[in-house]
Parts: C-alpha cells; structure tokens; sequence
C-alpha cells in the first residue's frame, strides 16, 4: 500500500496526471494534456517534465523524494537506453526526483493489478496496491541484520518476491566475521571466493523491479557504496529506506517504502 500523503504522477505520451493517496484512496488532484509523442529527444522531453514538476508544489509544501513519486509509460518507454538514462540524469539534477521509466512488462502487470483489486484501468491504482513484483535488498548483514530482515519482511509481506538474499539464516560459523554467509550459501574456497558470491547477489539486480537500501540512520557502508556504482550501471530504481548521509555523489534514486 502507498505512503499516506504521498504525490504520485504519471506521465505518458498525451498528458501527465497527479495523485495523492489519502485515506487508503487515490485521489486525481489534477491531470493536463502535454502531448509527448511529438518530443523524442530526451532534452525536450526534460523540459517539459521539468517545467510540469515544478508546479507539483501546489500540492505539497515539501517537495522532495521523500513526498513525491514519478512514473513514465508511453512514449518514454520507448526511447534508447542512453537517452532514457540521461532523461533521469538530467531531471534528477534539475528537480532532486527520480524519474521512474515504468517498463512495458510492469505496466501490465500494475493494470492488471488494479482490476483485480478493484477493478480500475488506471495503472496507478494497480501501482498503489502492489508497486513490486520483486526487489533485491542490500546493507550491511554484519551491521544491521534485525533491520534488514525487517524490511524483507515488509516488503513480503506485501506480496513482494525478495530476490536476493532469499534467506538471512546465517552460518553459525560465519558469525562476527568480515563477510558473513547464509545457509543457502556454499563455504568460501578462499578469500578471493568472496567476490563469487558478491557477484551472484550483483547479478540478481538484472531481474529486480526495485533494489531497496537498507541504511539505518542514514548510514551508507562501504560494500553497499561498492553495490551502488552496479546499480547505476544498470539504470535500476534504487530506494533507500533513509536518507542516505555521507555520500560523496548524490545520484537518482528516491527515500522511504511505501507504509
């Protein structure tokens, strides 16, 4: 379920629409016709985004990626990989959200939500039911592994696949050592066999609608920071469940789980 008061808008190829999820319901605070379809380089399309976002503050004193979610279909799905990566780059820098490009495959599968839900084509109403079909969960399993499984658990809890890691039992023996392992983990060859497994977790981003963050008090870890330069690469929705302190670049991504 979404944030209570949070702004949600969706942009696609003939108009933007903007939301605001009160009392468990999505509620249309405005929608204006933008035509897309005509504007494929992504400069235009930024331009026009970043103009229509800066009249979101009408509807919320703060306007942050705390407060405020984007979501693109339509024509936005179909620009080149480059273009839709520096479409993020450029709107992250002019307004501070993350531009949340809402591939073909998840578009179904929100619309496909919401009717079953309760019986909307509006894909947002499907998005605010359910927003992932599955997440990878990074942070530090040294450090903070009560949190971690406690947002796994929230995010199965709404029906979320997690993934990697699919278990945080750990090997006993592994315990208060620098690279902890967990029972669906083989034991390390050697100390360069720590990167096998790093990888493997990688790799799973491939497949994730979502890579949540957890960092308890803001608090970004080495190996995380490590993590992070993976996702980028891979033009993947990173959310951290706190406002990420202590990072050298700030980079598009957005802040908090849905309630």
């Amino acid at each position: 379920m979404a944030t209570e008061g949070r702004i949600l808008v969706h942009f696609n190829s003939e108009d933007a629409s903007v939301y605001r999820f009160q009392g468990g319901e999505l509620k249309v605070l405005k929608r204006e016709r933008l035509a897309f379809e005509g504007s494929r380089a992504h400069e235009v399309l930024a331009d026009k985004v970043g103009e229509f976002c800066a009249g979101l503050k009408e509807f919320n004193e703060v306007f942050d990626n705390k407060t405020t979610r984007l979501h693109a279909t339509g024509v936005f799905q179909q620009l080149p990989q480059a273009a839709a990566a520096a479409l993020v780059n450029s709107l992250y820098v002019d307004t501070g959200l993350y531009f949340n490009i809402v591939g073909p495959d998840l578009e179904q599968f929100y619309l496909e939500t919401g009717m079953s839900a309760c019986g909307s084509n509006d894909m947002m109403e499907g998005l605010t039911h359910r927003e992932f079909r599955n997440a990878v969960v990074c942070g530090s399993f040294q450090q903070s592994l009560g949190y971690i499984e406690d947002i796994i658990a929230r995010l199965r809890g709404s029906g979320t696949a997690v993934l990697s890691p699919p278990s945080t039992r750990v090997k006993p023996e592994t315990v208060g050592t620098d690279f902890i392992l967990f029972d669906y983990q083989d034991h390390l060859k050697n100390e360069r066999d720590t990167w096998r497994h790093k990888y493997m977790h990688l790799d799973a981003f491939r497949q994730a609608d979502a890579v949540v963050v957890c960092n308890p008090g803001g608090r970004v870890g080495q190996g995380t920071m490590f993590e992070l330069g993976f996702m980028a690469a891979l033009s993947k929705r990173v959310i951290f469940t706190e406002e990420p302190q202590g990072v050298s670049v700030q980079f598009p991504c957005e802040v908090g789980l849905e309630s």
